[in-house]
């Protein structure tokens, strides 16, 4: 069992030893009600990233690759050809339910790479799968690690006595564990840094009041809802010291894709000349794709013209949902990853970092 300097108290997604099953909680169904779900179905933890009960980029890059493994198990009985066919198959399913998030792609890839090069060393499916396995437990475990290594980077810029406004949920509910921006609020309040935060109800689908709440609750640590709309006013009231958010991709020329409503608060932040830090971890990270080349997803209108299932509007009415948005470089005072703390410029420095 691996050891982590910090406690695990809240997994997104996860390995059922005994079964060889993906396990994650519905966080669709958080605060109210906490309902795991364990499969070996490629179909079925493509419909749970899709539908949102497993999200965050890196919570939906360790689950497809733990999908990948848990369903290479339930085909050993097929011959080599088809094994590798179907396998294939569940790797492109998997990569076609959202076109955001990097992490998605950097694992499936791994995954693919993993079956071929297992391919050149043994026919045995038993044994392919295998070698998936111990893939996807080493895709969780470095996600674990990076987020808990990025964690204690950024918490040495976290002042004593200060408030965090964070956005949306980059907790260990986006991740396999510990969390990215709630990483760093970890790791800061397990070293006695008397911190609070505030907390973005996160529009259309709630992440902030649903998921950040509940998470910090747990934890312990003192938290405060506000509506997405306010987030500007209590920056220029001054009730923000920093802000930090995560990310589900970072482009090689700094900018970064987060939930929707980021860059308004990126540049509240940049006018009262509050920090603005991202955290997220290298596998977030995209150094082949321009801003130009990032596709935003659009999601279900339904999801604006209603909250959490109930009507809030004419059912007719046209409307926007689009799920992320871009911060600008120069808005963003530092990117904290596993590898140390980027700071401008982003074009040298990124690439230099990830180098090491």
């Amino acid at each position: 069992m691996n050891e982590y300097p910090y406690p695990l108290k809240i997994r997104a997604v996860w390995w059922k030893e005994e079964s060889r099953e993906t396990c994650w909680i519905n966080t669709l169904k958080l605060p109210f009600h906490e309902e795991i779900t364990c499969s070996s179905d490629p179909g079925r933890i493509a419909k749970a990233i899709i539908d949102m009960e497993i999200r965050g980029a890196p919570a939906i890059g360790v689950a497809a690759a733990l999908g990948i493994a848990s369903y290479a198990y339930t085909i050993t009985n097929k011959p080599l050809e088809e094994y590798t066919r179907l396998l294939i198959d569940a790797i492109n399913l998997l990569w076609n339910t959202r076109p955001t998030a990097h992490n998605l792609f950097w694992a499936l890839k791994r995954m693919k790479q993993k079956l071929h090069s297992g391919l050149e060393e043994t026919t045995d499916t038993v044994k392919l799968a295998e070698k998936l396995e111990e893939e996807a437990l080493a895709i969780m475990d470095e996600d674990i690690r990076a987020n808990i290594k990025l964690g204690e980077y950024g918490a040495e810029l976290v002042p004593d006595n200060s408030t965090i406004l964070t956005h949306c949920n980059a907790g260990a509910l986006a991740t396999a564990a510990f969390g990215t921006a709630e990483g760093v609020m970890r790791a800061a309040w397990y070293r006695g840094k008397k911190i609070r935060v505030i907390a973005t109800e996160t529009r259309p689908v709630l992440q902030g009041a649903r998921l950040t709440v509940w998470e910090l609750v747990r934890e312990g640590i003192p938290v405060t809802l506000i509506t997405d709309n306010m987030a500007g006013y209590v920056i220029r009231k001054g009730l923000v010291d920093l802000v930090i958010v995560g990310a589900d991709r970072v482009t090689r020329e700094g900018y970064v894709v987060n939930k929707i409503g980021t860059y308004m608060i990126a540049l509240a932040a940049k006018r009262k000349g509050i920090p603005f830090y991202v955290a997220a971890p290298t596998s977030t990270i995209d150094l082949e794709s321009s801003i130009d080349d990032v596709v935003i997803e659009e999601r279900n209108p339904d999801e604006v013209r209603k909250v959490l299932g109930h009507p809030i509007t004419l059912p007719d009415v046209p409307a926007l949902n689009y799920a992320f948005d871009i911060t600008d470089p120069d808005l963003v005072t530092a990117i904290i990853t596993e590898k140390g703390v980027i700071h401008p410029p982003y074009p040298e420095n990124i690439p230099r970092i990830l180098e090491h």
